[in-house]
């Protein structure tokens, strides 16, 4: 009995212990979209709206979780042998985009309520499918090993392929979906490929020991290390719409619910960005002079082929606001992997000029969509030629959009838009990418074009014979819209008052040193 006692004295302790504080940002999204689907079961026709409302207070609750974690110094599910390596760690960097993700979340799940109530989505479904990908989304940027990294990627992407489809009996919407389905799965299946190869190499899945089985690995595992690093960068590659895996993007945007187009091009692209990031700037420094080029190559193509493509955008084309979008999307992309590609002849802090434009980028692109909703309820064509004199018919939707699109252009009044370009631009100058910087340059100065192009569209008199050309419209915004485009606005506002509010992240470490 004693020699037994003294055996399990010695035996390191198996059982994981779990910080439920940690992870309540996950877990409230996760458990209110239980009880939806539950709840859906027994809830009459006339009562399904409820359960929008209880996702809203789920997603803001979840939101609110995160103020007790502001310290960033939470752990858990951490290996017993090795305290130090965690599968889950509630850091600055997770707490910013988590905080990012699930306030995208709510202003979505605000712009979906009158679109399912309205529309032909089953309201149950629609629910579970939003607040389970949030619930993905926001696990992936807390995740701290390979395996984690890639269920939080399929839970965040997988409903979203089903929301996307979610208008019964649309070709055009079920078309959409096949094509993210199909060329997601063959992403993920690479990116599986190159995880299994990493593993081979360095007999560990946690990113902190990846890195350092990573300085030295045998020289007969070197071609196989560099083979699995190549390969499991293409799925988060393929998330965050970069070229040459984008060309999912306009048909998918077309044929979803405007709200989830919305969510798909600020929390799909901020979850791609944050996998990349962790498995680049923490896993695989070693390896920077393979991911460091290819990153900065991708950055280029991308902002170059968006911007081009959102410039040939017909205004009189079906759907082309919704593709002017799409293609603008692409060539933000490119100008968030900027700062992840000059991390690989720097240092890792310059990952934090890419979390400065995504926070910008979510506020006023959600609320470009946000506007775009309320044009579609009267204008379901979503041309942008349907946006002129936007201004005579909607006075404060017509200011919104036109705020938001100077802030995507980087010009005044939008001053957290240009900042956060100048902050990008500046990680590549002091990265000594100069080439890179001036490509973006050039990148900006065309995207000026189109989006003032629409801007100045917004204030045109309006098209003899239309209704805003004799009286302003009179239909009232369901207020639930009306609250998502004032709460993107209001943000945009704020940030652009207090644009350190910010750019303070993106002069300091979001990662514990």
């Amino acid at each position: 009995m004693t020699a037994l006692t003294a055996l399990a004295a010695d035996t390191p302790s198996l059982v994981q212990s779990v910080d439920w504080l940690a992870i309540t940002p996950v877990v409230v999204p996760a458990a209110v979209a239980l009880l939806v689907l539950v709840a859906d079961l027994f809830l009459p026709q006339d009562r399904k709206p409820v359960l929008g409302w209880i996702s809203v207070a789920g997603l803001a609750a979840a939101t609110a979780a995160l103020l007790p974690l502001r310290a960033g110094d939470r752990t858990t599910f951490c290996l017993t042998a090795d305290p130090g390596a965690c599968s889950y760690t509630a850091d600055h960097f997770a707490l910013v985009i988590q905080f990012l993700v699930l306030a995208g979340a709510l202003v979505t799940a605000l712009l979906s309520v009158t679109v399912v109530r309205e529309g032909r989505i089953p309201a149950g479904e629609y629910w579970f499918l939003l607040l389970s990908s949030a619930a993905g989304a926001a696990l992936l940027p807390a995740s701290r090993d390979l395996a984690t990294l890639i269920v939080a990627l399929e839970v965040a992407s997988l409903p979203a392929f089903a929301l996307v489809g979610m208008r019964r009996g649309d070709r055009m919407s079920s078309e959409a979906a096949l094509k993210f389905f199909l060329s997601s799965v063959t992403a993920t299946a690479v990116s599986l490929m190159g995880v299994s190869l990493v593993y081979a190499a360095t007999g560990t899945l946690h990113l902190t020991r990846v890195a350092d089985r990573l300085e030295d690995v045998p020289g007969q595992l070197d071609n196989l290390a560099m083979a699995g690093v190549a390969l499991t960068l293409v799925g988060f590659a393929f998330k965050t719409a970069a070229v040459p895996f984008h060309f999912w993007v306009p048909d998918t945007y077309v044929g979803a619910p405007l709200p989830v187009a919305g969510y798909l091009s600020v929390i799909g692209k901020a979850v791609g960005f944050t996998g990349l990031i962790l498995v680049t700037v923490i896993a695989f420094p070693a390896y920077s002079d393979v991911w460091g080029p290819a990153l900065a190559v991708l950055a280029a193509l991308t902002m170059t082929l968006g911007n081009t493509a959102a410039l040939r955008q017909s205004a009189d084309r079906p759907q082309s606001a919704v593709r002017l979008l799409a293609w603008s999307s692409v060539g933000q992309a490119g100008y968030l992997l900027v700062p992840i590609a000059a991390a690989a002849y720097s240092d890792r802090d310059q990952i934090g000029s890419t979390v400065a434009y995504a926070l910008m980028y979510a506020a006023v692109n959600l609320g470009a969509f946000s506007v775009a909703a309320l044009v579609a309820r009267t204008k379901p064509l979503q041309r942008i030629a349907d946006y002129r004199g936007l201004y005579a018919e909607r006075p404060a939707a017509a200011l919104s959009l036109a705020f938001f699109l100077l802030c995507l252009a980087g010009l005044p009044p939008g001053i957290i838009g240009l900042f956060a370009k100048v902050t990008v631009f500046q990680s590549a100058v002091d990265a000594g990418l100069g080439w890179l910087a001036v490509v973006m340059a050039v990148n900006v100065v065309i995207a000026l074009y189109y989006y003032l192009r629409w801007t100045a569209l917004l204030f045109r008199t309006p098209e003899p014979g239309t209704a805003a050309a004799h009286a302003p419209a009179r239909t009232k915004a369901p207020w639930p819209l009306t609250a998502a485009i004032a709460l993107t606005a209001v943000t945009a506002l704020v940030l652009s008052g207090a644009p350190q509010l910010v750019l303070r992240f993106a002069a300091g470490s979001l990662f514990p040193l």
